[in-house]
C-alpha cells in the first residue's frame, strides 16, 4: 500500500528560487523522477491531481513554479480572464534561457534525491507541453510527454516570442510522446503538421496522437474536460514512463492508497 505524500522545495536558479511542488509515495524506496510542467496557471488543483496520479503509480514527481521571477512564491492564478491574461502575458516576458535553466535545476535536484534513481522523464501540459518538449533536449531525459504544446509550430515562446524549439528538435534523444486535440484552435492542422514533420526529419523516437478534443480536455475542472481521452491519453503516458524510466530502475511502487498531507 503507497500512501502518497506532498511536500514542496525551493531550488536556487540563475533567476531566484523557483518552488518546486514534490509529489512522491511515501513509503522508502528509490523511484524514477518525472519534471511535471504545469499550464500558464501554475500548480492549481488539476495540476496537483495529475501529479498524484502519476506519483500514485511509482514515481517521484516535481512541478515547478514556471513563473517564479515574477510572482510570490506559491501564487496560483485563476481560470478565469484576468489569470489567463497574466499566464499569457507572463509566457512572453520570460527568456526562453530562464526557462531552459529552470529545466536543468529541477533535473539535477531529481537526479540528486535519495529517493530517485535518476531515471528521469519529463511531462507538461499547454504551455508546460512546450517546456517538457525543451526539457527533452537534456541528455538524462530518456522518456518526454507533451499535452497539446503550444506555440512549438510558430517558435513563439518567452521574450520575442523566437525560440528554437523546432531548430533543437533532433537534441531528443529519449522517447517522445506528442498528444493533441484536433478541436483546439491554438494549435491549428497545419501546425501539428510541422511539427510532425520537423520530428520526422530529425528521426525521433516518436509516439503521435491525436484526438478529437479541445485544448485543455486533459484539465479535469472546466466546460473542455473530457474524461475518456483523458484516461486513455493519460494511460499513454504511464505506458511510456514504464518502458523509458520504470523497468529496471529499481524497487516499484505497490497499488496506491491516495492521501494527502
Amino acid at each position: 500500500m503507497v500512501v502518497i505524500d506532498t511536500e514542496f522545495v525551493d531550488l536556487e536558479t540563475p533567476t531566484g528560487l523557483m518552488r518546486t511542488h514534490i509529489v512522491r509515495p511515501a513509503a522508502a524506496g528509490k523511484l524514477p523522477g518525472i519534471l511535471l510542467y504545469s499550464e500558464i496557471f501554475q500548480v492549481t488543483a488539476p495540476i496537483h491531481r495529475t501529479a498524484v496520479q502519476l506519483a500514485g503509480h511509482g514515481y517521484v514527481v516535481a512541478v515547478p513554479e514556471i513563473y517564479h521571477e515574477y510572482e510570490p512564491l506559491g501564487t496560483v492564478l485563476k481560470y478565469d480572464q484576468a489569470g489567463s491574461d497574466r499566464g499569457n502575458e507572463l509566457k512572453t516576458t520570460k527568456p526562453v534561457k530562464a526557462y531552459d535553466d529552470d529545466a536543468r535545476a529541477v533535473l539535477a535536484h531529481l537526479a540528486s534525491r535519495p529517493d530517485c534513481t535518476g531515471r528521469l522523464g519529463v511531462m507538461g501540459i499547454c504551455i508546460g507541453g512546450h517546456l517538457a518538449f525543451r526539457a527533452a533536449m537534456n541528455p538524462e531525459v530518456s522518456g518526454a510527454v507533451c499535452f497539446y504544446a503550444t506555440d512549438i509550430h510558430k517558435g513563439g515562446l518567452g521574450l520575442g516570442m523566437k525560440d528554437d524549439s523546432m531548430a533543437r528538435a533532433g537534441e531528443i534523444k529519449g522517447e517522445l510522446l506528442m498528444v493533441w486535440g484536433r478541436q483546439d484552435p491554438h494549435i491549428p492542422t497545419e501546425g501539428r503538421m510541422k511539427v510532425l514533420e520537423r520530428l520526422n526529419e530529425v528521426g525521433a523516437r516518436l509516439n503521435w496522437h491525436e484526438v478529437n478534443g479541445a485544448h485543455a480536455f486533459l484539465r479535469d475542472e472546466g466546460v473542455r474536460y473530457d474524461p475518456e481521452h483523458a484516461r486513455s491519453m493519460l494511460g499513454l503516458a504511464l505506458e511510456l514512463f514504464h518502458r523509458t524510466i520504470a523497468i529496471g530502475s529499481g524497487d516499484s511502487a505497490a497499488s496506491p492508497v491516495i492521501t494527502n498531507h
